[in-house]
């Protein structure tokens, strides 16, 4: 099991912490983008240094096995289960107060969820679930939602219970291809997808009199975007996808792919090229025309493009970052089986459809496309929701990376944040 290794929040990380969230209006509802407030807190040392603090704390780790988490399954005496997630991460009725998907599947199971949205960054929940987790004891929930970084973690400390494929025939069958193989749950063992996060090129049409944005070479070195281009305060994102502009894979690369990528950013840095490096926040910038061209997160900009026409995307050539919010059981869960026949329900395709059309990010599940053009067509037809086969082909994932790479990395790409 790795150990813990102390560190500290960089200062770029720290700051991106204490971003706000943005309201935005996507057609006919209000949605928060919750974009900062995931990859705010995105890992690298940040994270390192969250679970540092467990043993300062002097919190025991939890056995190297596995499976020492497994207990006594209740589910057939207690039909109920306690689901933690995010805020705005689930459809909700037009006038807010029921959650049609959620209500069918207790209507039709007879399972009681507890629906928590009590995930407000993936550092500050790891804080509230590590000292059950550390000593061997039930965190009061049965599934969680984290960031795929967190999620690595998690497995590796062997905090989360293996699922049983027996319960999960939906699951099974429809995960798309894109997400099946990520390289800390393969075949996904521990975890399925939530949500996809995809990181794209967008521009805004009107501030670039029209012109097409279709490169992170173009982002760096187009003279008319000079003092207009925004970075992610993101180390995979904004690295991972100049890697793939560089022709290298974000999935499988060296210490000196990942210099020569930082120097290229840097270049930027020093030149003027780049206005500045944001969470969310560069949303307003986009809209306005303030930044012409930036990388930006999927959710957002199909968002934006809803109530602003210019604001455009482009999948470059060499591909795209994706990663993933996901679901897992974590130890001493009293209802084990209960929370796999949710995951399980969120993956029949009429199901997904109706959680995709309102929250607006990648659907995990394949064969959803027909569904949801009977609820959304244009969302349907949207490859920011629904990846053709083209798009998800030129899907890329940031690799897991060391404690030692971690910091070393976050290290190097805070120098050009700040």
């Amino acid at each position: 099991m790795e150990q813990y290794e102390p560190g500290r929040p960089s200062p770029a990380q720290l700051a991106a912490m204490r971003r706000g969230a943005r309201a935005v209006a996507p057609r006919d509802r209000n949605a928060f983008s919750r974009r900062s407030l995931l990859r705010a807190t995105g890992g690298g040392a940040l994270a390192v240094g969250a679970l540092g603090t467990v043993t300062a704390c002097g919190i025991p780790p939890a056995a190297g096995n596995v499976q020492a988490g497994a207990s006594e399954d209740h589910s057939a005496k207690e039909k109920r289960l306690s689901f933690s997630n995010w805020t705005e991460y689930m459809d909700l009725s037009k006038d807010k107060k029921s959650r049609p998907t959620l209500d069918a599947f207790q209507r039709r199971t007879g399972i009681k969820v507890k629906y928590t949205e009590d995930i407000n960054d993936n550092v500050e929940f790891f804080g509230k679930i590590k000292p059950q987790l550390a000593a061997g004891q039930d965190t009061g929930r049965d599934l969680i939602c984290v960031t795929d970084w967190l999620a690595a973690r998690l497995i590796r400390f062997g905090w989360v219970q293996k699922l049983d494929p027996a319960n999960l025939p939906h699951a099974y069958s429809n995960l798309s291809p894109q997400f099946r193989n990520p390289d800390w749950d393969p075949g996904r063992a521990y975890s399925y997808p939530w949500q996809g996060i995809s990181t794209v090129i967008a521009y805004n049409a009107k501030a670039t009199k029209g012109k097409e944005v279709t490169s992170v070479r173009q982002l760096l070195e187009d003279p008319a975007l000079k003092g207009r281009v925004g970075f992610l305060s993101e180390m995979r994102d904004s690295v991972g996808m100049t890697l793939l502009d560089s022709g290298k894979n974000p999935g499988d690369f060296t210490d000196d792919d990942f210099d020569a990528a930082v120097a290229r950013i840097q270049q930027g840095v020093d030149n003027g090229q780049i206005r500045r490096f944001t969470g969310n926040d560069y949303t307003s910038d986009l809209e306005s025309g303030d930044l012409a061209a930036c990388l930006a997160w999927a959710g957002d900009v199909v968002q934006l493009s809803a109530g602003t026409p210019d604001v455009r995307f482009h999948i470059p050539d060499g591909g795209y970052l994706t990663s993933s919010d996901n679901l897992l059981v974590p130890n001493k869960a009293r209802h084990k089986t209960n929370a796999e026949r949710l995951i399980d329900y969120y993956y029949e395709p009429k199901v997904a459809a109706g959680l995709a059309a309102w929250i607006n990010f990648v659907c995990p599940v394949d064969g959803v496309r027909a569904e949801l053009a009977e609820i959304d067509k244009e969302a349907a037809e949207n490859p920011l929701i629904v990846p053709d086969a083209a798009m998800a082909a030129k899907s890329r994932s940031f690799r897991s990376l060391t404690s030692e790479e971690e910091a070393r990395y976050e290290a190097a790409f805070t120098k050009l944040t700040t």
